[in-house]
Formats: structure tokens, C-alpha cells, sequence
């Protein structure tokens, strides 16, 4: 990466890392934000995704469960405790592989554009 440029933040989000020189961990564990940047020394009081990620993947889980769920019944038709199962345990999964990387893209894109909270812009 060229010295003063910033990552993408996509990329950077998808993996978890430091929006500021994508090489530090965004995460402590699970979805716990870390305070700063390990490599970088970057502060991430900054982030704050809110409610931003549960609601992109409250869309993205709903299609890929329920579209799952009903491929799985109408193809193979199963009996009602393997969608319990299936579905029981994968929908947990999903959730916390998609909140974690959508968390992290949405705080990647927050640093590349100095998002804040709101604030009157003085001339």
C-alpha cells in the first residue's frame, strides 16, 4: 500500500482489520472493538456502525435462511426436526460471520469518510 493512502475499506472490513493501515485487528473478540490500532496506534472511538449492521444482516440472513429453508423442503422434503436442526444451527453462525464483517466494512467506511455524529458544518 502507498504511504498516505488509505485501504479499501470493503476489503479491510471483510477482514476485520484497522481502517486506518489494514494490518491491525478491528476486533478483541467476537464483536468487541478494540480501543486502538496494535500497528498503527489508530483511536476507534470514532466507530460507531449503530444499528447499521443488525439491519443489513436481519435482510441478508431472512433471504439465505428462508430461501434455504424452502429449497431444502420443496427439493428433498425433510422431516420437521431436520430443518430444527439445519437451520438452528447455521442461522446463529450466519449471524455472527455476517454482523462481525458488516460491522467492520461500515467502520472502514466511516474512517475513509470522517463520518461523525451529526454536526452543523460552521463557515
Amino acid at each position: 500500500m502507498v504511504e498516505g493512502s488509505t485501504p479499501p475499506p470493503l476489503l479491510t472490513g471483510l477482514r476485520a482489520r484497522c481502517p486506518g493501515c489494514a494490518r491491525g485487528a478491528l476486533f478483541r473478540s467476537g464483536l468487541v472493538l478494540k480501543e486502538k490500532c496494535e500497528r498503527c496506534g489508530l483511536s476507534y472511538a470514532f466507530a460507531d456502525a449503530g444499528d447499521g449492521p443488525a439491519v443489513f444482516a436481519i435482510f441478508i440472513l431472512g433471504f439465505i435462511v428462508l430461501g434455504g429453508a424452502l429449497l431444502v423442503e420443496f427439493r428433498l422434503g425433510p422431516p420437521m426436526w431436520v430443518h430444527v436442526v439445519l437451520w438452528g444451527v447455521l442461522t446463529p453462525v450466519l449471524a455472527f460471520v455476517l454482523l462481525r464483517s458488516l460491522k467492520g466494512v461500515l467502520i472502514a467506511l466511516q474512517h475513509k469518510h470522517r463520518a461523525g455524529e451529526g454536526r452543523l458544518h460552521s463557515d
